[in-house]
């Protein structure tokens, strides 16, 4: 994050940071900054996701330029990715980079799938959002029954080198702890799969990530 430091202390919207983080070539480090914790994620996921044997369709909330929803749509069994970001730059570029892929520029809150789908992906979205439980229960209208949603945040209360990020960035940015994104969750009606950190090192504790099913209905 020594990067991303805003010296101005000025207070931006998210969707103004990442837009000008894609103009100025940022948003390039993300897939191998975020890569590892995402592969991880994605490999749980679909082994979850494979189990029912069936083509599935996704969303990749927060897509920036889409590199996660470009390994996606690459994924077997994938039928269908879709970005959506509320970075317009990043929107624009994600188009650049894949000119026959799916991508929306959109707040997360005011946007719903034409149909449900049976994955939601996030990496490093959810707290720049103040509602995170309205968050999560939009969210679980977007899926399926027995659909998946996987995530994960670096900033949480645990990990204490993200704790000054939203001063470094200059926007809002929520911090929970482990315990309340789980609460958020489960608060959503989801059912809890999978809690833990992806991507650990020796002076990094991970990505806090989660995967969660929402019930089915039968």
């Amino acid at each position: 994050m020594q990067d991303d430091v805003n010296p101005g202390n000025q207070q931006l919207s998210a969707t103004d940071v990442f837009h000008n983080w894609a103009i100025s070539g940022k948003d390039e480090g993300m897939e191998s900054g975020h890569g590892p914790a995402v592969q991880e994620m994605l490999l749980v996921g679909l082994a979850e996701i494979s189990k029912r044997g069936s083509p599935f369709s996704a969303v990749d909330v927060g897509c920036g330029n889409g590199w996660a929803t470009r390994q996606l749509a690459s994924m077997p069994f994938c039928k269908s990715a879709i970005g959506i970001d509320g970075a317009q730059g990043m929107i624009e570029k994600a188009k650049q980079l894949d000119q026959n892929g799916t991508y929306i520029h959109t707040e997360i809150m005011h946007w719903d799938p034409p149909q449900p789908v049976e994955l939601n992906h996030s990496i490093e979205v959810f707290y720049y959002l103040k509602d995170t439980q309205g968050l999560l229960n939009h969210l679980y209208k977007w899926l399926s029954n027995d659909g998946i949603l996987i995530f994960g945040v670096d900033r949480y209360e645990e990990n204490v080198t993200t704790h000054s990020w939203d001063t470094d960035v200059g926007c809002f940015m929520a911090l929970h702890s482990e315990k309340e994104w789980m609460d958020f969750v489960e608060n959503a009606g989801f059912e809890i799969v999978k809690k833990w950190r992806a991507a650990t090192s020796s002076d990094w504790p991970g990505t806090l990530a989660i995967m969660a099913k929402k019930p089915s209905e039968d």
